[in-house]
């Protein structure tokens, strides 16, 4: 399997000249395999599956406008976009998701 991987603005956060991949909007085993898709960072990417099962993805975060008005996602957003572009941060799964 061949990850769509290019260098641009993250569609997410809106840094710029970072290394971005390609994030299904709906997960792919929830059907999304063909519906709309957005070029996040490497950290906004992890960070959405960090934080998210592809249940919660499906059933009501699956627009970058969702992803946005999510308070913990925005906590995330307003750190990374301090951050420089060559940054990787470490992201960890949220507690809900390790349990």
């Amino acid at each position: 399997m061949v990850k769509k991987r290019e260098q641009g603005t993250c569609e997410l956060c809106g840094r710029h000249e970072v290394n971005r991949t390609e994030h299904h909007l709906t997960p792919k085993e929830k059907g999304g395999t063909f519906l709309p898709t957005a070029m996040l960072c490497i950290p906004c990417h992890k960070q959405i599956h960090a934080l998210f099962t592809n249940e919660q993805l499906e059933q009501g975060l699956h627009t970058l406008d969702a992803l946005h008005s999510d308070e913990r996602m925005r906590a995330f957003l307003k750190w990374i976009r301090k951050q420089p572009p060559t940054s990787l941060p470490r992201i960890r799964k949220s507690r809900e998701l390790r349990q």
